[in-house]
């Protein structure tokens, strides 16, 4: 089994997920992020590709704050931080190994425009999987049943 998560443009959403829809794999998650990789620091007048990439929270604070000059007002310096984060969305999906290519194919294909902030995707393994409600395992817990698919 496989975790397909992905990081993309709010827009390429959709077309991901209906492609998804179309080949059978209605059980995503989905959640809204925000990060930052290659994009330049707003202020930060460091050369192109200047990362921005610190994690979220104090230090990534810190971070941006030596970036972008220690001397701007409170406010100012408050602005920079939040400005470099980009607004994404996660995607999740747990397959089995022989559909994880597939996935990946799909939000390639649906997310890809040549710029910088296209997103990542990720595939992990899983080790096991679970269906809190029936007490299945494995792979019988990643897709939804017959009868629901019949109803798509």
């Amino acid at each position: 089994m496989k975790m397909v998560m992905a990081y993309v443009r709010e827009e390429a959403f959709e077309p991901i997920r209906s492609e998804l829809l179309e080949l059978g794999f209605p059980c995503v998650t989905v959640c809204a992020a925000q990060g930052s990789g290659r994009q330049e620091v707003a202020g930060a007048g460091g050369s192109a590709g200047a990362s921005a990439g610190a994690a979220v929270g104090a230090s990534a604070g810190a971070a941006v704050g030596a970036a972008v000059g220690a001397s701007a007002p409170v406010g100012e310096l408050a602005a920079r931080r939040r400005s470099y984060l980009r607004s994404n969305v996660k995607i999740e999906c747990a397959v089995s190994d022989g559909d994880a290519p597939t996935i990946v194919d799909t939000i390639l294909r649906h997310a890809r425009t040549g710029s910088i902030g296209d997103g990542k995707v990720f595939v992990l393994p899983v080790e096991q999987a679970y269906r809190i409600r029936t007490g299945e395992a494995g792979e019988d817990t990643l897709q939804a049943h017959s009868r629901v698919l019949a109803a798509l």
